[in-house]
């Protein structure tokens, strides 16, 4: 194993065993490990520690707090105890995630710091040592760098054109969206406007006394009679306008575009006022976004509220886009293509999709190898907001359009599959063929499970 070790690493591993032999132990523990990693930091490793104002000696007392010491002459070679077999282990578990041949300092201490029952972990705590960030910081530091490709789909700028009417026919598809949209055409001709703003629909969505989502919104200060009192004091409507005039203010019509596609990346095929408040989150414009801030409204709270519930339901589409996203980060990657899909629909595994391929024989390990032949690690940092390729967006488009076709209320794997199928040239499609799977192989596999 340790011919994987980089020299950095090698040392660590030797210091953690003079270390032992110092305090006369038994075996060489995780604690020595700790200590090791202090020893032999430097550059950011070594700030990581000095930023919480940990010192050695800082260090070696809360270690010796679990220290069980031998009066006995110790042998040359002490012998690692097995948490600290586990730590190597893990170490070259990380490495291998991380897209590197290599097991580096890195790897060691962010292995250390991973299990919340070490006492590595009491040990850093008490020291106010923050896990989480250094956790982040240490993984940024590990992506490997050297194979860095340009994504082959980052490059398209086809983007899918629609006019105001077709996207409006869209949104309003469902029976809650057409009664707010109804009861906001009704406010609109009661006021001295002619074009419906984003203030309207937020006060119809509102009216709705019953609805889970207006009970959210009042827990966060939000009621119809505080809105309106609000509403009744704006002066003036220009924060609705963008030197335009259509049948929606610009905002508006931009909040209903973003709640369009909030819906399908939360798995439904149907705009529900959720999507519609969550979109005005979103794109933070408009009357209604103005007076939502003057309510003391914070937008991740309120949104992490309304997205809660719908999670709970699990819709595949929803959990395939989060996997998506984990499959992009693990390889340093900002950008969600095809081939995370593909990653993101065998993973979820429980849906027609998943067990479609599971049936063609095509596992997740060897579908991770091909996508990281296809498009290597990036070094995008963990931070960055995650995107997706143009041809992704419409395979997500595609689905949303099967699914509603078949009058489903939600986007399901299958959906997502027989999607990726109507992209030939996709990355997705490219690993499955590099798998021993076509296109038509998939469309005859979600047939005979609908059939089943």
């Amino acid at each position: 194993m340790f011919e994987k070790f980089t020299e950095k690493a090698i040392n660590v591993v030797s210091v953690s065993q003079n270390i032992a032999k110092e305090l006369c132990a038994r075996k060489v523990t995780a604690e020595h490990l700790l200590l090791a990693l202090y020893d032999e930091a430097k550059g950011i490793s070594l700030k990581i520690f000095k930023s919480y104002d940990i010192t050695r000696e800082k260090l070696f007392d809360e270690v010796k707090k679990y220290q069980h010491s031998s009066s006995n002459q110790q042998a040359e070679n002490l012998s690692f105890d097995d948490e600290y077999k586990e730590i190597l282990k893990r170490a070259l578990d990380l490495a291998n995630k991380s897209g590197n041949s290599t097991i580096l300092y890195e790897h060691l201490f962010l292995a250390v710091i991973s299990d919340k029952k070490s006492n590595n972990y009491k040990i850093l705590d008490a020291l106010g040592f923050d896990i989480y960030k250094s956790k982040s910081l240490l993984e940024k530091l590990v992506q490997k760098k050297t194979r860095v490709i340009h994504h082959p789909e980052i490059d398209e700028h086809r983007e899918i054109k629609t006019n105001q009417s077709s996207e409006t026919d869209n949104i309003f598809d469902s029976e809650e969206a057409a009664k707010v949209f109804d009861r906001a055409v009704a406010k609109l001709s009661t006021s001295n406007y002619e074009i419906l703003g984003t203030e309207q629909i937020l006060s119809s969505i509102l009216e709705d006394k019953e609805s889970s989502l207006t009970h959210i919104l009042s827990d966060y200060g939000v009621t119809s009679e505080n809105f309106e009192e609000k509403l009744r004091n704006i002066q003036s409507r220009q924060a609705e306008y963008e030197n335009r005039q259509i049948i929606f203010t610009p905002n508006a019509f931009t909040i209903m575009n973003m709640a369009l596609q909030t819906a399908k990346e939360l798995g439904s095929s149907e705009v529900l006022p959720e999507h519609i408040v969550l979109g005005l989150l979103k794109t933070k414009r408009g009357i209604a976004y103005q007076i939502l801030k003057e309510l003391k409204v914070t937008d991740d709270d309120l949104a992490h509220a309304i997205i809660k519930p719908i999670e709970k339901q699990m819709p595949e589409t929803l959990t395939i886009l989060r996997l998506a996203k984990e499959e992009a980060r693990r390889l340093g990657r900002n950008i969600v293509g095809t081939e995370m899909f593909l990653l993101g629909i065998i993973g979820e595994g429980t849906g027609i999709g998943g067990r479609v391929l599971s049936e063609l024989e095509i596992n997740i390990k060897d579908a991770r190898k091909i996508v990281e032949n296809l498009i290597g690690f990036g070094d995008e940092y963990y931070d960055k907001e995650i995107v997706f390729t143009e041809r992704a967006k419409r395979v997500l488009e595609k689905a949303w359009e099967l699914a509603k076709k078949e009058k489903k209320a939600k986007i399901e794997s299958e959906h997502m599959l027989l999607a990726l199928t109507t992209e030939p040239n996709s990355l997705a499609m490219k690993a499955l063929e590099q798998l021993g799977v076509d296109a038509v192989e998939i469309r005859e596999g979600v047939k005979k499970f609908r059939e089943a």
